[in-house]
Order: structure tokens, then C-alpha cells, then sequence
């Protein structure tokens, strides 16, 4: 069944995304355009762009959800200072910190804070634009489009994001880079962050009201 998608595209699938990368065009953001706070920039980042081009095309989704980890947060990555595994996170705002959770997947990060200072944004979710063929793999063909990059394991995994992405500059010529094009959001939804166990009940998950792409419960995505 076709759908509309919040970039105002109609359809479905492969035929979708065809669509969307028809209607659109993406410019890289440049770092004076991320504010430093962290719960500053994981508000600015919904409605921006993740772009990953790949020798096979181009893969990009919009991005819809994301969680803040500020300096000083218990259950952020530097709360216990910067070591071999975390240096990308103390790295100026705008590069990636890549990470591998829970035994099984890799997760994203834009460090949000200036050089030497430990802070990130979990990127949690995108809606899907370009490329959502190079999205599905051999494995995920069955996946529903909305499924593909909903939560962070699943975004790293349709972006095709891996350690070799870590410490990469988002903001500089490269083959994965933070976009904006000519969309607003919808209204932005806060809640507290999804599976962590320290600073569980603060409220720094970010998020697009509405947008079926949106990971969680459906209490934290009203």
C-alpha cells in the first residue's frame, strides 16, 4: 500500500525512494552550523540528512530520532574519560563515534562538544530516501521500509556503517556526511531514553511526532 511519506513523496519500496531522490536536493552541513551543546544539536540533527555513498549509489535517510549524551551524563561513553575505545567521541563536534553494543551491532554518534570535551548524539532512527535496495540486503528483503533504519542498530546496519566509520568527519568531503535539504520538521517529541539502565529518566531522546519511522513504544511516540 502506498504511503505518504513526510517529505510529501507518495509510494512504497524500491519505488519510493526512486521517487525521493528525484524531489530532493542535499547539501553537506558545514560545522559552524552545529551548535555545541549536546542537547542543542541532537534537537538540530531531526529533519537533517545522513548520506552514505557507497561504489553500488548512494544510500540516505532523513533523520527522525536521536538521544543526547552531554559531559558528565552516567550513561554516556565518556562519563569515565577518554580511553583507546571512545577517542573518536572527544573529537570536535560533527564526527562519528562508532560503536559496537549489545554483542551484535554497531551504533552511530555525532560528537556534539569541542575538542577534548566527551559528548555525543545516538543517532536512533531515519526515514528512509535514497537507496533503499543497498538498505535491505540479502537478509532484510522482507523488512518493512519503515523497519529499515527504525532503532540504531537496524540505521547503522541499512547505512552500512561499521568501525572503519569511526572518528570520520562528518562535516568534510567524504563518502558518509550530515545533510539539509528544504524540510521542516513536524513537531519535535522529548522523552526519557530508551535502553539504558544509568540517568535512565532523563529526558534527552529527541524525536519527530508522527513519523512511523520513530523506534520505542508507542507511549514515547505520541
Amino acid at each position: 500500500m502506498a504511503r505518504i511519506y513526510s517529505n510529501g513523496v507518495r509510494g512504497s519500496s524500491e519505488k519510493a525512494g526512486r521517487n525521493v531522490a528525484r524531489s530532493f536536493r542535499v547539501r553537506r552541513l558545514r560545522r559552524s552550523e552545529l551548535p555545541i551543546p549536546t542537547l542543542e544539536l541532537a534537537q538540530f540533527l531531526i529533519g537533517k540528512t545522513l548520506v552514505h555513498d557507497l561504489p553500488e549509489g548512494r544510500i540516505s535517510g532523513r533523520i527522525v530520532e536521536t538521544e543526547g549524551y552531554p559531559p558528565g551524563d552516567a550513561a554516556g561513553h565518556a562519563f569515565r574519560g577518554e580511553t583507546p575505545r571512545n577517542r573518536s567521541l572527544f573529537l570536535k563536534r560533527g564526527h562519528a563515534y562508532v560503536h559496537f553494543a549489545y554483542g551484535s551491532c554497531w551504533l552511530i554518534n555525532v560528537t556534539s562538544e569541542r575538542p577534548g570535551v566527551g559528548g555525543g548524539v545516538l543517532l536512533r532512527a531515519l526515514e528512509p530516501l535514497e537507496g533503499v535496495g543497498l538498505m535491505q540486503h540479502e537478509d532484510r528483503k522482507a523488512v518493512r521500509l519503515c523497519d529499515l533504519a527504525r532503532g540504531p542498530g537496524r540505521l547503522a546496519a541499512a547505512l552500512h556503517i561499521d568501525k572503519r566509520s569511526d572518528g570520520v568527519d562528518l562535516c568534510a568531503k567524504g563518502p558518509l556526511w550530515l545533510g539539509t535539504a528544504a524540510w521542516i520538521p513536524k513537531a519535535v517529541g522529548k522523552s526519557v531514553r530508551i535502553g539504558i539502565t544509568r540517568a535512565a529518566r532523563r529526558c534527552f531522546r529527541l524525536y519527530e511526532r508522527g513519523n512511523p519511522c520513530v523506534s520505542g513504544p508507542t507511549r514515547l511516540r505520541q
